[in-house]
């Protein structure tokens, strides 16, 4: 059974209902037990020790201000090159550590388009394991920009809505751990089963256990 550590703090994106629903949909059709840790407020400061014993960390945070103890706590996982997936906010995920994004994720957030048109988001790795058995579907956040990946991302996903089109999906190495972000994560793609199931096997991919 994978050991799995979510980390919520997006209040935008109502992230505690929205891993609530996944936790129960993860747990339902996988070997994966999640431990949610709820981040209150963005000033809240939580105690991160559930992450010594994490198989894999999930964060869906938004420029939460942790600083000192936990914010370190939080880094030093990163830095031992240990399992991670990002969605959406997560690449804001902490005001104090900015750099997360390029530096861990891969990305590079440079805002987002108007919210309104439905994004289509489109399978380009069809052979990667986490996109097993998942076909082309409808993400309904606005489309994030993320112009210039670093050079060692695998994309994975991309999204196109009638103007626009950015990468929503990429997979790197950090520290020798593997790394899945998805920049959708809107709370109506928690009711979309293939969002559920990409995640899921993003957690299995990261983890090794494809």
């Amino acid at each position: 059974m994978l050991n799995l550590c979510m980390l919520s703090g997006s209040f935008e994106y109502d992230s505690e209902a929205s891993l609530t629903v996944f936790k129960k949909f993860v747990e339902k059709h996988y070997p994966i037990q999640a431990n949610l840790i709820v981040y209150n407020s963005e000033d809240d400061d939580p105690f991160l020790a559930a992450l010594d014993d994490a198989d894999v960390l999930l964060v869906f945070t938004r420029r939460l201000n942790t600083e000192g103890e936990s914010l370190r706590k939080f880094q030093a996982y990163c830095e031992q090159g240990r399992p991670i997936v990002g969605v959406r906010t997560a690449s804001h995920a902490y005001q104090n550590w900015l750099e997360f994004d390029k530096d861990v994720l891969g990305g590079d957030y440079q805002g987002h388009y108007g919210e309104g048109p439905i994004v289509r988001a489109e399978v380009i790795a069809t052979e990667h394991p986490i996109l097993n058995g998942i076909s082309a579907f409808a993400s309904y956040g606005s489309l994030y920009k993320n112009p210039s990946l670093r050079d060692d991302t695998s994309l994975l996903l991309m999204g196109h809505t009638i103007e626009h089109s950015e990468p929503v999906a990429w997979t790197r190495l950090h520290n020798g751990g593997r790394i899945c972000y998805t920049s959708l994560g809107h709370q109506k793609d928690f009711e979309v089963v293939p969002f559920l199931r990409f995640l899921a096997q993003s957690i299995l991919w990261v983890s090794g256990q494809e």
